[in-house]
């Protein structure tokens, strides 16, 4: 198998592909011929590349319509099951992504990733106010944490809504895992004038289901779940980036990016390993070589640096 020190730029990007199309870790090393460890590693290079990349590009976005939702997973275990967890890493449990979308140019425009508390959301409500250009309408779900944490970010400066959905026993044929019936919703004012016409978060709900096809990490049933806090972060990086400027939209007819006017160009996965490349620190210089053709030279070099 190839290591990392030897991955050409065709071969790194077959395999950052391979992770954003749903691949497992496993089986990207399969079919590349890599080995694992090259693959964790080059996922933390990408992941720390894409986040600097994001927090640097994405900025004074111009937005009309903001929506904003959470999307469920976990690392290692289920919150339930950690205490009982062999051996479980710091960072086990659930592990809930924020992400705030562009309902028009489909842009992710921020995410976090962590807890579902106020904390988090004030963290994340902050990270999409300093984005913004202008004044936006958003809309969110019915979670308690996001008043408080839109007020505190944008204050009267936007027009808020909340959508509220209400769900039921599900109905026809059930299992296990049947989701809740959805027996009504509610549109709910917060602040500002919201146009209730766009109060709705069916494109960040929709960006939800592409992260659970498109990252393997997300997919439920399966045991190909995360299991360290790092690398499942350091997947929503990579994905993020490759989402907004690498991956088309059919209804957009180009990337988020250039719809947003972010890019003027479509980007392929190798302007990804690209941004890797830019980011590696520079090589350590080696330190001149002596060659000692005697005794006599090897001493005036150790009482040189010797003094």
């Amino acid at each position: 198998m190839l290591r990392m020190n030897k991955l050409s730029v065709a071969k790194r990007a077959q395999v950052l592909s391979m992770l954003c199309e749903g691949s497992s870790m496993q089986s990207t090393s399969r079919v590349c011929d890599v080995a694992f460890n090259s693959i964790v590693k080059l996922l933390a290079d990408a992941g720390k590349a894409c986040e600097a990349f994001h927090d640097q590009t994405v900025r004074g976005v111009r937005s009309k319509r903001v929506q904003c939702d959470e999307i469920w997973s976990f690392v290692y275990a289920k919150a339930k099951n950690v205490a009982t967890a062999k051996a479980a890493p710091q960072g086990a449990g659930d592990c809930w992504t924020w992400t705030a979308l562009d309902a028009d140019h489909k842009l992710i425009i921020s995410y976090l990733v962590g807890g579902r508390d106020a904390t988090y959301a004030n963290v994340f409500m902050q990270d999409v106010a300093s984005r913004l250009a202008n004044r936006v309408q958003m809309t969110t779900d019915g979670h308690k944490a996001y008043l408080d944490a839109v007020e505190g970010s944008f204050g009267a400066d936007i027009d808020y809504a909340m959508l509220i959905k209400h769900y039921g026993e599900p109905v026809g044929a059930l299992g296990r895992y049947s989701p809740g019936e959805c027996i009504g919703i509610e549109q709910r004012r917060v602040e500002g004038r919201p146009d209730q016409r766009h109060v709705s978060t069916s494109y960040v709900e929709r960006q939800n289901l592409t992260m659970r096809m498109q990252m393997r990490r997300f997919t439920r049933l399966t045991n190909a779940f995360s299991k360290k806090a790092e690398n499942h972060y350091h997947m929503v990086c990579l994905y993020t980036v490759w989402y907004n400027f690498v991956k088309m939209h059919k209804t957009l007819k180009c990337t988020p990016a250039m719809s947003a006017g972010l890019t003027p160009r479509l980007w392929d996965v190798t302007d990804i390993v690209a941004l890797i490349d830019a980011a590696a620190p520079a090589p350590a210089s080696r330190a001149p070589y002596i060659h000692f053709r005697s005794l006599e030279a090897w001493g005036s070099w150790r009482m040189y640096w010797l003094g």
